[in-house]
């Protein structure tokens, strides 16, 4: 541990604002008791808002090996501190990191460990993370996916809310830790105070803003790849686009294997041939779904409180010269690549339409009805409103696109935040407004209140959104597939049996294989499967890891051979969806994800190593799904140390 020189410590403001109170008080009566009371009383509220007077050495933590972690106990960071934190509602830290790594917050208390997942945005400037202290006593009630029930943003970092939770009464020590750290990074921390009150999260060097360059690549970091003029990503472009060609790949007009054929009925379906599944083009070809989600213009991010030099660092990006032009450009660049690097489907939450005779196939992410009342994404399911709204929806998005051959199916929802939280979704109910569910639970309950019965009547719940939505969609809409709800983590096996009714289940699985889960949900419902989501990344200029960390671009890529050939050897496998085409934006998108997980980065230019992994294993996979080659073996690795088991474990 060492300690850097910083600014004024946080004890000489204390110091100033008490100077400041005694003058004001001097002002007015400085011998009358009055004169004092007002002292005393403005010490006093400023107390009361904040403890810790400030530290007196800043501390320095460098990470290395498999997992780092340093501690320091309340003392030494600041003796002033008290062990009962139960009366603030943010610890505010002043920091700066010299990597974009994710590391973990861990509070040290006589009754356990509490822990948030932070992830600093951009590197190498000192920031201020006013941090809620809620966040390590448990999760709130608010979200409707996964990522929208944990991720929580700030201006200057995100952070993930995953456990695990509990009182802050004791607090003895403080730790952060961080999993197969590269490079050696390290984090300084020069202020640590208790806060009844947001202190705001910001960056504080105004010499450094604004943080990002007019490209949207962050400035305080170089990198050999970087953007440094328009006429260097011009000609970049250009240069790639002379290469364009259809790749090598053996593709029919709607992406399938044109060597193979089966039943054509004009749509696409799946079939199982020979014990493997696959989904059958309309023309009757064999076809696996490689694609990625989010493809479309770039966007900018989360919120965006200002322009050039705002607290939140953003420059003015440069305006097209004709934008309307420009965005044809990236569509035109965008179906060029997906052929020439062997990616057969537009992925979800994708804005891309390519011209007419360049059209590929595609997913539908299906709004679902949603209820005025709901929780946890769990709508007021017995209500009427309910079942109008679900024929409403599948009549609005269904109906016009049952008949275009082009179409896959319909996702039918994304990552459930509630399994293992159905006790939570009860009580929420229960405190919630009048509704014909909230009268359903009362009329269940009263037989009888257990956790059991509890999570009974929650994936009862579940069941009919289930039915009703897949029956309105197939009721305005049978020539295309219900693609599943692409389950997140690892669901309890009575949710997963309820997939059956799917005609593919979808899941989401962020590891280094999914072999393990697509097995077990194979083996459950019986269903094909397309991976919903996936992906890798580098805590690199100023971006986090993504989910799933590896040591370097062409570790990345390797990754990516590793995952998606590992998928297509099981029987099962469908396709699998690349999360996402383009990195997310260093300042985060609106919950604060700020990910190297793109195939190309914000600048829209290609990780040239990701494109050879996709073309290498695109051309092998319909050999490898068949069962006739060995999928790629090589595991990636997560730093210079190894790799883990899972991004998972610890």
């Amino acid at each position: 541990m060492s300690f850097p020189r910083r600014r004024e410590s946080t004890r000489s403001e204390w110091t100033r604002a008490c100077a400041g109170v005694a003058r004001c008080g001097a002002a007015c009566q400085p011998n009358s008791l009055q004169g004092f009371a007002t002292i005393c009383a403005a010490v006093f509220l400023l107390a009361c808002c904040r403890a810790g007077f400030g530290m007196d050495r800043p501390v320095k933590a460098t990470f290395e090996g498999r997992t780092a972690e340093h501690k320091w106990s309340l003392k030494e960071l600041d003796a002033s501190l008290p062990v009962n934190w139960s009366d603030f509602n943010y610890l505010v830290l002043e920091i700066r990191t010299s990597t974009p790594q994710r590391f973990s917050l861990w509070l040290h208390t006589t009754n356990g460990k509490r822990r948030l997942m932070l992830q600093p945005f951009g590197q190498n400037v000192w920031l201020r993370a006013s941090i809620p202290l809620q966040y390590f006593k448990g999760r709130d009630q608010k979200g409707s996916d996964m990522a929208s029930a944990s991720n929580r943003r700030t201006n200057s970092f995100w952070m993930s809310v995953w456990g695990p939770f509990g009182d802050l009464k004791n607090v003895q020590a403080v730790s952060v830790a961080m999993d197969y750290p590269l490079n050696r990074p390290t984090l300084e921390i020069r202020a640590v105070t208790l806060s009844k009150e947001d202190a705001g999260s910001e960056f504080i060097e105004p010499d450094k803003l604004p943080v990002l360059d007019e490209f949207g690549q962050w400035a305080h970091a170089d990198w050999p790849r970087k953007i440094k003029s328009r006429a260097q990503l011009e000609k970049e472009l250009a240069d790639e686009e002379k290469s364009f060609g259809p790749g090598d790949f053996g593709f029919c007009q709607y992406g399938g294997y044109a060597s193979t054929q089966a039943k054509a009925t004009g749509f696409f379906r799946v079939e199982q041939i020979d014990g493997r599944w696959w989904f059958v083009d309309p023309d009757g070809h064999l076809f696996l779904s490689t694609g990625s989600n989010c493809l479309g213009p770039a966007r900018r991010g989360g919120p965006r409180p200002g322009g050039r030099g705002t607290s939140r660092g953003e420059a003015s990006p440069p305006a097209p010269r004709d934008p309307q032009a420009s965005s044809l450009a990236t569509r035109d660049r965008t179906v060029a690549r997906m052929e020439a690097w062997g990616l057969t489907t537009i992925g979800n939450w994708s804005s891309l339409r390519p011209p007419e005779n360049q059209r590929k196939a595609y997913v539908v992410t299906f709004s679902g009805p949603r209820t005025e009342t709901s929780f946890l994404g769990m709508q007021d399911v017995y209500s009427n409103e309910f079942v109008a709204r679900a024929e409403t929806a599948a009549s609005e998005q269904c109906a016009p696109r049952k008949d275009d051959p082009w179409l896959l199916g319909y996702f039918i929802g994304n990552e459930p935040p509630w399994p293992n939280r159905e006790s939570e979704v009860v009580d929420l109910f229960l405190k919630g407004p009048d509704t014909a569910t909230q009268r359903k639970l009362k009329e269940f309950l009263a037989q009888g209140d257990t956790p059991a019965r509890r999570r009974e009547f929650v994936h009862g719940m579940f069941e009919r959104y289930l039915a009703l939505v897949g029956q309105a969609i197939k009721k305005y809409d049978a020539n295309h597939l219900n693609l599943g709800i692409r389950f997140g983590g690892t669901p309890p096996e009575p949710i997963l049996r309820m997939a059956k009714v799917f005609d593919v289940c979808s899941i989401n699985v962020y590891e280094y294989e999914p072999t393990r889960q697509m097995k077990h949900v194979y083996e459950v419902t019986g269903r094909p499967i397309v991976i919903g989501e996936f992906h890798f990344g580098v805590p690199a200029d100023g971006l986090g890891a993504g989910l799933v960390q590896t040591a370097s671009q062409a570790e990345r890529a390797k990754g990516y051979r590793y995952y998606m050939e590992q998928a297509a050897a099981l029987p099962g496998f469908v396709g699998a969806h690349w999360f996402q085409w383009r990195d997310e934006p260093v300042l985060g998108r609106m919950d604060g994800e700020n990910y190297n997980i793109g195939f190309v980065d914000v600048t829209d230019r290609p990780y040239p190593e990701m494109v050879a992994a996709a073309q290498a294993t695109h051309q092998r996979l319909l050999d490898v799904h068949a069962g006739k080659t060995p999928p790629f073996a090589e595991r990636p690795r997560a730093s210079d140390v190894g790799t883990p088991e899972s991004p998972w474990s610890r």
